[in-house]
């Protein structure tokens, strides 16, 4: 009876053998016979062993299941991740970290291939694309002695263009590091790594704003001063470099908003406003699109350079685009210090009136008008008339302190300086005038003012 028993188990055991398949091979998920069942018994151990720690058995466990049940758990590659990371850790040999490394990123791209598939048997939110490939690249730099610059930055930046705005922190320090990286051994990186400035530097606000916990907040500011250092020390932010690179670009591309803005953008992070591609870029940009803000940039850019009918040109445009009074009045008054840089003082004294009209508070320019008549006062050759003129120039700057009460200490000042220059009351006798006559300043002025 007791041989009959051992035949009957070992024709069942020799039958199951028979018809075992790896999954691996039938693309089920734990293969059939017996080996569904080592299946499982390996699944249990390497699980045990991670608990344990105990990396080098729980390695030897988990290789199996990885490669004849890839698609028994989505844990399989969680776990064979935390396995070879801990392995690399604790290697000394560093050919067998650089196998560990390369085992790990298969690993990665194996969970990739079968991410769909992987995410049929997770009961919670299923693995993105973008969070896969996040991990894949940031391990892959991390652990793997002597990366290659080109896969890394290949892998990171795809991760970084798959999460945009919701990357992790990490990440964006990544791609800045590699990008640095590939710009120091080949400068014709430079493009690419000036748009990745522009991107990390976007994203991680974008992460600090959607952080809650304390402890990634500080983690993702203490990146944003990475991704700035990264960028400053590669060498690239040089304007000269900038006015080289994008001067035929912005020509050819003029009609390209997109990227105009882009390099206005990196030019203005850079502190490269005085070079001419920026100009050019910025006003391609305004012709594109042209605003009020716009208008009045470009106007400022060409003031700096003392290039006043550009300057002009520019404001002119910003003023007939712009709805707000209050910013029309400023408009206005910039502009009257350019016609007065152009030495058109009748057209500067129109522009401060119509900043007056606009704000009754504008004291600036009443303190303008003031002083652009006593740098020009003379309207007549009676001397004594001419000195009349500076009556105006103090009616100018009581009506500025009114305006603009914080404007009183500056008009006060200039109200003394000028008060020396009024007439005297004898020089005025005999001319038949005394206190408290009207007197027309005439000329480009022509203003009524009382003698006092």
């Amino acid at each position: 009876m007791t041989k009959k028993i051992f035949f009957i188990v070992a024709a069942l055991t020799a039958v199951s053998s028979l018809h075992a398949t790896k999954a691996v091979e039938d693309g089920s998920r734990f293969g059939s016979g017996a080996d569904s069942i080592k299946c499982f018994e390996n699944v249990n151990l390497y699980t045990e062993y991670v608990k344990t720690k105990d990396w080098t058995n729980a390695y030897t466990y988990w290789k199996e299941v990885y490669t004849d049940a890839p698609f028994c758990y989505a844990s399989v590659y969680t776990n064979g991740a935390k396995i070879l990371k801990a392995l690399i850790g604790e290697s000394k040999d560093a050919t067998q970290q650089k196998a560990y490394a390369a085992e790990l990123l298969a690993v990665h791209r194996q969970r990739i291939k079968y991410l769909s598939r992987l995410n049929t048997l997770i009961k919670g939110d299923p693995v993105s694309d973008a969070s896969a490939w996040q991990t894949m690249a940031h391990d892959y730099i991390t652990y793997t002695p002597g990366m290659n610059a080109d896969t890394a930055y290949v892998m990171v930046r795809k991760a970084v263009d798959l999460a945009k705005d919701q990357s992790q922190y990490y990440i964006l320090g990544d791609l800045m590091k590699v990008s640095s990286a590939m710009f120091k051994k080949n400068k014709e990186h430079r493009d690419a790594l000036l748009q990745d400035y522009l991107d990390c530097s976007a994203y991680i606000n974008s992460v600090i704003a959607a952080a809650d916990a304390e402890n990634i907040i500080n983690a993702a500011r203490k990146t944003k001063d990475n991704i700035d250092a990264y960028f400053v020390n590669s060498g690239a932010a040089d304007c000269q470099s900038l006015q080289t690179i994008y001067a035929s670009k912005v020509e050819a591309s003029k009609n390209d908003i997109e990227f105009l803005n882009k390099v206005i953008k990196v030019m203005k992070l850079l502190k490269c406003t005085e070079q001419d591609v920026y100009y050019k870029a910025a006003e391609y940009a305004h012709n594109i699109t042209p605003t009020s803000a716009s208008a009045e940039s470009l106007g400022l850019m060409y003031l700096k350079r003392h290039d006043y009918t550009k300057a002009s040109s520019y404001f002119s445009q910003a003023i007939s685009l712009e709805s707000d009074a209050a910013r029309k009045s400023e408009l206005y008054y910039t502009s009257a210090i350019i016609q007065n840089s152009l030495k058109d003082n009748v057209k500067a004294k129109s522009m401060l009136e119509k900043a007056i009209s606009l704000n009754k508070n504008n004291g600036d320019a009443y303190i303008l008008l003031a002083e652009l008549y006593a740098g020009d006062h003379k309207w007549t050759t009676e001397e004594a008339l001419n000195q009349c003129t500076f009556y105006v120039v103090l009616d100018k700057l009581l009506l500025a302190k009114k305006a603009d009460p914080s404007l009183t200490k500056k008009a006060d000042e200039l109200i003394k300086t000028y008060s020396e220059y009024t007439p005297k009351i004898e020089d005025l006798f005999f001319l038949k005038l005394k206190k408290g006559d009207e007197v027309q300043v005439k000329g480009w002025i022509n203003e009524t003012t009382v003698i006092r």
